[in-house]
């Protein structure tokens, strides 16, 4: 038998360190070419990194939570421990780059939302999984006990069986306190909201909207033939764009290597959106460019792609200014923090109906606050003040949103 040495590969874009997120097979495993290895993560995704050659693992550098160099070693493998087996043939895209799996947060953030009945979804060990195969029983029905629900042999033998496996919490002593590592994504969150909360000295802007109007628009669109589903994000994008014209300093980057401000003629919008994983901002690219039933589609389509872990590393980056919302849960206002390197995010909060002095006369109308943070180094107080008061003119007169200056 002979050993073999994997190092870390290069995961995307020149990354030179990754952390690990979560194993997918352990030491004394014998494990197949493109089997799954390792869950891997830098800055822009989580990567499924899978084993490139077939054997025995005889030792792995680090656990969760460890920070690899790229070039290190990752694992060790005796390279002849499955020789007299047959050699299962590898799918034609064995040698591409391993396909990212989820997306960084930024200022955006992996639970797994795949099939627990594929290979990549179950936490159990090649052995293990041959063993289930051969016997016909599909391990997404198998309840593992093992460490973050990794399944066991005695969990398949008592599947097969059909005898209860015994609990973790059977097996070991009850705790008051569980320690959830902070790992992955969610590391990549934290460090970015302290860098922005450290750095960047916020101005917080906020504003009530009378959106009687608008929404009596959106309810207008929505009830023609095959254009309903228009929230009132798709109306702030748009109205956000006509605003940015007269506030450029507002769609800008801050570029602290150069000590340069970036002031961008397209918007790239991006979109914070809650997942599984935490918050991903997905950008919708050129906003200005587009229509309002094209916006809502974009706007769909990055968010759902980041909730279902297909975001790319190229939906993931280079917005110029961010839009957030709570949805029913955005309460009467926030602070939302930038999310950098941008100046500026506008934060959407909830729409209600209350009474309101309207005309003179107290009436009910619909009303949401506008909520919004800015660089206060780089976007004075007037200027944010008056950004926010230029949307509020057109969000509460919705036909400015589409006639021209």
């Amino acid at each position: 038998m002979s050993r073999q040495v994997f190092k870390l590969p290069d995961l995307g874009e020149g990354t030179v360190t990754a952390e690990i997120i979560a194993w997918r097979a352990a030491v004394g495993d014998q494990i197949r070419e493109d089997d799954p290895l390792v869950e891997m993560s830098t800055d822009k995704a989580v990567v499924e990194v899978p084993s490139p050659l077939t054997g025995r693992i005889v030792s792995i550098a680090g656990k969760p939570g460890d920070t690899v160099a790229v070039g290190s070693e990752l694992v060790v493998f005796e390279t002849e421990a499955l020789a007299a087996e047959p050699a299962r043939a590898a799918p034609a895209a064995a040698s591409a780059a391993p396909a990212p799996i989820a997306a960084a947060a930024p200022a955006s953030a992996p639970a797994t939302t795949r099939p627990m009945g594929t290979a990549s979804g179950v936490r159990a060990s090649p052995a293990t999984r041959r063993r289930a195969q051969e016997a016909g029983v599909d391990l997404a029905t198998v309840r593992g006990t093992g460490p973050g629900g990794r399944i066991q042999s005695e969990d398949l033998h008592s599947a097969l069986s059909g005898a209860p496996a015994a609990s973790a919490a059977a097996r070991a002593p009850a705790t008051a306190v569980e320690e959830i590592p902070v790992i992955g994504i969610r590391r990549v969150i934290a460090q970015r909201m302290a860098e922005a909360k450290r750095t960047i000295p916020h101005f917080a802007y906020v504003e009530e909207v009378d959106i009687t109007e608008l929404e009596a628009l959106r309810a207008h669109l929505n009830g023609q033939p095959g254009k309903a589903g228009l929230t009132y994000l798709p109306f702030v994008v748009m109205a956000l764009v006509r605003v940015l014209k007269d506030f450029p300093q507002c769609n800008a980057l801050y570029d602290t290597e150069r000590n340069l401000i970036l002031r961008h003629r397209a918007v790239h919008v991006g979109i914070a959106t809650q997942t599984p994983d935490g918050l991903k901002v997905p950008v919708v690219r050129d906003a200005q460019e587009r229509t309002l039933h094209d916006l809502a589609a974009e706007i769909r389509r990055v968010a759902e792609a980041a909730r279902g872990r297909q975001a790319s590393r190229e939906l993931l980056g280079g917005s110029t200014i961010t839009v957030t919302s709570l949805g029913r849960l955005g309460g009467i206002a926030s602070t939302p923090v930038i999310n950098a390197p941008e100046v500026a995010i506008v934060g959407i909060n909830k729409a209600i109906e209350r009474p309101v002095v309207h005309r003179g006369a107290i009436t009910i109308r619909r009303v949401m606050n506008l909520s919004s943070s800015f660089d206060h180094r780089f976007v004075d107080g007037f200027d944010a003040a008056a950004m926010i008061q230029a949307l509020k003119e057109h969000l509460e007169h919705p036909a400015t949103i589409f006639i021209g200056s």
